[in-house]
């Protein structure tokens, strides 16, 4: 069985990520482990100096649950024009662990904007050496419409581009 490990950008429970994440989850063939990080905001500033030395177990089980993923989806907000603060801390920490190296990657950015984290992002995931999958990058602008008050995907564009996002994801690490 296959392991992929789903990352929000956004801490809040009620995000949108966090709803785009959990359609992904509905429509992931059975014979596919799909689990969503839910631990980031116990993660600690990044500090070179304690990279070695004193990692926090939470970055240690961060590294590890990437290390031992056979894909990972990342669907993250933009803030204030760029990556989320404790998104981009999260991944500062897997700089020298190598854990995203040659890692299948997706990446869906849905925000009200979204196309500077998009961009922020591919370069960060290029910088860990995250393998971005060819069609498994979408960026959905003005997500809050695409959805209802219960975070269900309403517009059908948005789950078919995220069915095609997923497809390709999915052949890339079978």
């Amino acid at each position: 069985m296959k392991n992929i490990l789903a990352i929000s950008g956004s801490l809040r429970a009620g995000s949108s990520n966090h709803s785009i994440l959990r359609y992904l989850r509905t429509i992931i063939p059975a014979d596919f482990s799909y689990n969503i990080y839910d631990q980031m905001a116990f993660i600690p500033p990044f500090d070179p100096g304690n990279d070695h030395v004193s990692v926090a177990n939470a970055v240690v089980d961060f590294r590890k649950l990437i290390k031992d993923a056979d894909g990972i989806i990342i669907c993250t907000p933009e803030y204030a024009f760029g990556v989320p603060g404790q998104f981009k801390n999260a991944l500062d920490w897997t700089v020298s662990s190598g854990s995203f190296s040659g890692k299948p990657t997706a990446l869906i950015t849905a925000s009200t904007g979204g196309q500077h984290a998009h961009e922020a992002l591919i370069k960060t995931l290029g910088a860990i050496d995250a393998q971005l999958i060819p069609n498994a990058t979408l960026l959905i602008s003005y997500i809050r419409s695409k959805l209802d008050t219960d975070g269900e995907i309403i517009d059908l564009e948005t789950k078919q581009s995220l069915v095609t996002l997923l497809d390709a994801f999915l052949t890339a690490i079978k």
